[in-house]
């Protein structure tokens, strides 16, 4: 088959010395690491949207990026990109590809063509995966671009709204299962609110908790085995969204009895757009047993907004790593590159150096963090400060078996006392060592 890219290599691992940029310092694929291939424990993924959908646009300004495919119609456009994501994929050496419903196929006049159209696309793909070692790590459905949705999908006030997200996201889970996905994401992009001044918030979550159970029992109807994820945002396009962050998540989850069905998709921007690193994020959805699924990227920290940039900073990524790997890895979930090329950086070449950047950064994040984990260089001194806490009482105070009178008697047996020194500055010393040794 004819290459849409033939000046784009396949990328390969050089190892730390390398200067080549279309290579690989850390990323060494089939290397393993206590009997785990550093491919299986990262589960990177390339997103359809802004890989191969996005066209350079801005509020300020129109297309920018070269690709083979702008110049043709919708359709045929669309049967290209599924040539280009097996390609680029390949060349990267890495496993997955996540999409949304209209990634594949752009909608037509009627929600029948649109989906005689999306089968048509779907069969390409799995004619693709018969020889190609590439798999879907999660779908979606787009239930926020298209002017019905401009109140939301689950939480409109519109019933015929409603009725046509449910059918959006019918026929996304099972094109989901039919590429045999592995996880299914729910981005409510526009599930939130304007202004209180017309919204009955009571009602507009009642709404979207039905929405979700429809949709568990629906999943559950066609043997869909894989995980569903709720992806948390606090804002934009919305100006509040109801899965504001990860803490929201739960707390929605634990209140319309949601708990058993779903874990998190953890996107870094919308984490700091919350007013959170991405470590807390992440270290909170891993403490209560629901993370399920990263969006790795970065935002820029003197914009306000998602911008949606690939990660290049390793010490963030070697905190998220930290979290994943106390997780026992991410399971069916992965590291999904939710991230888009600057407007400028118009060549397809452009998209390879971004992915090689966040691909070797969280690779090289992912073996800080083995050593921070094995040298117990963090843990000791944690474990340490709450030593108390393992005493007998301390344990009552944990399992809720002690009252406020015997903490009163203990109170006057034990007076008060300079608690154990945080530590915090030799922390930070020894984490920015740890990034800087061999590893």
């Amino acid at each position: 088959m004819k290459e849409l890219f033939p000046d784009i290599p396949h990328i390969t691992f050089e190892g730390q010395k390398t200067d080549n940029p279309l290579a690989f310092r850390y990323y060494d694929a089939k290397k393993k690491i206590d009997g785990t291939s550093i491919s299986d424990i990262m589960r990177f993924s390339m997103a359809y949207w802004h890989s191969l959908c996005a066209l350079g646009t801005d509020p300020f300004g129109g297309p920018t990026m070269e690709r083979p495919w702008n110049t043709l119609d919708p359709i045929a456009a669309a049967e290209m990109r599924v040539s280009a994501i097996f390609e680029l994929t390949e060349k990267l050496g890495i496993p997955f590809f996540c999409f949304h419903d209209r990634d594949l196929a752009p909608e037509q006049e009627s929600i029948a063509k649109t989906n005689a159209l999306l089968d048509k696309i779907v069969a390409r793909i799995k004619e693709r995966m018969e020889s190609s070692p590439v798999r879907v790590l999660w779908g979606t459905a787009n239930l926020f671009t298209h002017p019905r949705y401009m109140n939301g999908a689950a939480s409109s006030p519109s019933l015929r709204t409603f009725a046509h997200a449910a059918a959006q996201v019918k026929k996304a889970l099972e094109v989901t299962k039919e590429l045999s996905g592995q996880n299914y994401v729910f981005w409510g992009g526009r599930e939130g609110y304007e202004t209180l001044l017309n919204t009955d918030m009571k009602r507009e979550r009642e709404q979207l908790a039905s929405f979700f159970h429809m949709a568990v029992a629906y999943a559950q109807e066609i043997g869909f085995t894989g995980q569903l994820l709720i992806e948390p945002k606090p804002k934009e396009p919305t100006k509040h969204q109801y899965d504001f962050d990860v803490a929201s998540v739960i707390g929605f989850l634990e209140q319309y009895g949601l708990t058993p069905f779903f874990k998190i998709n953890i996107e870094t921007n919308h984490a700091t757009l919350a007013g959170h690193t991405m470590h807390h994020e992440v270290a909170l959805a891993r403490s209560n047993g629901v993370l399920g699924n990263i969006d790795a990227n970065s935002g820029d920290t003197l914009l306000g907004w998602d911008t949606d940039q690939f990660p290049v900073s390793t010490k963030d990524c070697a905190l998220v790593m930290y979290e994943v790997l106390q997780n026992g890895g991410l399971q069916k979930g992965g590291l999904n590159f939710d991230a888009k090329v600057r407007r400028a950086s118009w060549r397809p070449v452009d998209l390879i150096y971004a992915h090689v950047a966040g691909i070797d950064t969280y690779t090289h994040g992912m073996l800080i963090a083995k050593k921070l984990l094995k040298e117990q260089t963090l843990k000791k001194h944690i474990t340490k400060r709450y030593a108390e806490f393992d005493t007998s009482l301390g344990k009552k105070v944990l399992e809720r078996t002690t009252t406020l009178k015997e903490l009163e008697t203990f109170a006057i047996e034990n007076p008060i006392h300079r608690p154990e020194s945080g530590a915090q500055e030799m922390l930070e010393l020894l984490l920015e060592r740890a990034i800087h040794s061999p590893v």
